[in-house]
């Protein structure tokens, strides 16, 4: 199956002499960063969808330099940040928004945007400030809480798959060995 996901993988030669990563060259070249192992893949996973809910941009940067520090699986890292993409991203946000709100105690209906009342054409720039800075704690609590929460679920997920179907697979052997050996 590894081999399978292993031809759409880019040659970490290639990658290592790319213009704007030539200076990780030798980190990139290490054989755990592109293994299909259980740790590496859960750490990917985990570290993936923990940038994608946390931070709005540069997810794949992020989660692809610790994926290297922490020798994971470089292509789950980056593959696993589009948790959040065009579709995702207003349900996720809006439903951070509202955890933020609800632990902050704060009024979990978002102020309103600028302009979107009638009859609000000039509207100050000090209250424009205050309405956008006013999503700033209870989103970033909530975006916090999503991105621990989901980078520790799918991390621990991963791991109890994995160790299932390798269970499974023990168990399917040891069925096949009693078969044989029955008179």
């Amino acid at each position: 199956m590894s081999q399978f996901f292993k031809r759409f993988l880019p040659d970490p030669d290639r990658l290592a002499n790319t213009w704007g990563l030539r200076w990780l060259g030798p980190a990139l070249k290490h054989p755990r960063l592109w293994h299909f192992s259980r740790r590496g893949i859960a750490v990917g996973l985990g570290l993936g969808i923990f940038f994608g809910l946390l931070i709005p941009i540069a997810q794949i940067p992020f989660s692809a330099a610790f994926a290297v520090l922490l020798r994971a699986n470089v292509p789950t890292a980056v593959a696993s940040t589009l948790v959040t993409n065009p579709v995702t991203f207003g349900p996720i946000y809006y439903l951070a928004y509202q955890v933020g709100a609800t632990l902050l105690g704060e009024d979990a209906a978002p102020p309103p945007l600028p302009g979107a009342a009638a009859g609000e054409e000039g509207a100050d720039q000090e209250s424009i400030w205050d309405k956008i800075t006013g999503l700033g704690k209870p989103l970033l609590l909530g975006l916090g809480i999503f991105a621990a929460l989901g980078g520790l679920g799918a991390y621990l997920l991963v791991s109890w798959i994995w160790r299932l179907k390798i269970w499974w697979a023990w168990r399917q052997r040891v069925r096949r060995r009693r078969m044989v050996q029955l008179p």
